[in-house]
């Protein structure tokens, strides 16, 4: 017998199962660069960067479009055909997405340790002096600060800081580096407690590109290499530069280091930049992933922290522990856009 044509319907419907395995797989790639944009190395670059930064946001988004989807899905057996496997797509992502953020940390501060070993780091981008020095004090002699790592704060607020917490009865050293005098968010100031011992600044290592990072190093030799970083931010006229200075900055992770600040990158950015399965950036390890609070958001301030982005951090070579952490939100109101970092530092065991 003569071979005939499938009936209308089933060829329909078969053309409609074509239509949403295409779509399903154009979902599929979006959903494998926006949730694991490692796998095609991806992670620092241009717009994949800006959008990972948000990984609940996205996350939310990606939510909604899934309930639009399975309004129809659930209704029409056509819909089913184009939109099923986009949907199930979508909701793959959004539970690995969910369940990466559980492991990196909700947010859980740590108590710090009674150790006299121990170095208490405060770490604030101060969006140009923006908190003032009274607030920025005040925070520093709450938490017990040894070092204080200030990105966008002139050595003018460095040392009204640190006569107001010398008054407190906590001295500190002011180191600032300073790109241009009449830009104050291009200047980093650190503050090194004395009682750490005596540091100097360095500058024959190179610096990050366009925002300025000091770098302290103890004059006997004796203590941790301290330094206060900055790179710039990964605007779209900015990649390349943003790339290289967190490679310099992974560069000056080595032995016996503390590096705190501005990173202008999350985790997912770093991704690459460890020198072992232990580190995130050179030979140093995050504090707040080991802590628990890898993904509680330090930039914007004033909105819930999960919404936000985790780029202000703390991070130490494997000399150091993690014996305190907490971001802290009781100054979201003080006039910086970025939430100040505490950790508490303590010498490991073994080193």
């Amino acid at each position: 017998m003569p071979r005939t044509s499938p009936p209308p319907r089933r060829s329909a419907i078969a053309g409609y199962r074509i239509a949403g395995i295409l779509l399903g797989l154009v979902a599929l790639a979006a959903a494998i660069v926006l949730g694991w944009p490692q796998l095609l190395d991806l992670q620092r670059a241009p717009l994949v960067a800006q959008a990972i930064s948000f990984r609940l946001p996205v996350a939310i988004g990606a939510t909604a479009i899934m309930l639009l989807l399975l309004i129809p899905v659930l209704a029409s057996r056509k819909a089913r055909a184009v939109l099923g496997m986009t949907t199930l797509v979508i909701a793959v992502f959004v539970a690995a997405t969910a369940a990466l953020l559980v492991d990196r940390g909700l947010g859980s501060p740590v108590a710090v340790a009674d150790s006299p070993e121990s170095i208490n780091i405060l770490s604030w981008n101060t969006r140009g002096d923006a908190p003032g020095s009274p607030s920025i004090a005040e925070l520093a002699i709450e938490v017990g600060a040894d070092v204080v790592v200030l990105p966008e704060t002139t050595e003018e607020l460095g040392v009204e800081i640190a006569a107001q917490m010398s008054e407190a009865g906590s001295p500190m050293w002011v180191h600032t580096h300073t790109i241009d005098e009449d830009y104050k968010a291009t200047s980093t100031t650190l503050l090194i407690s004395p009682d750490l011992g005596d540091y100097e600044v360095v500058t024959d290592r190179g610096d990050t590109s366009t925002l300025p990072t000091v770098i302290a190093v103890p004059v006997d030799g004796d203590g941790p290499t301290i330094i206060a970083a900055h790179p710039v931010s990964p605007t779209p006229g900015n990649m390349s530069s943003w790339n290289t200075d967190l490679e310099w900055l992974a560069a000056q992770c080595s032995s016996n280091t503390i590096m705190a600040g501005d990173f202008n990158s999350t985790l997912d950015h770093l991704s690459g930049l460890g020198a072992d399965d232990d580190s995130q950036l050179g030979s140093c390890a995050d504090a707040a992933l080991a802590s628990g609070n890898g993904a509680v958001g330090t930039w914007t301030a004033g909105v819930p922290p999960l919404l936000g982005a985790n780029i202000d951090r703390v991070m130490a070579t494997p000399e150091w522990s993690v014996t305190g952490f907490e971001v802290l939100l009781s100054r979201d109101s003080a006039g910086s856009d970025h939430r100040p970092v505490f950790a508490q530092l303590t010498p490991s065991p073994a080193s």
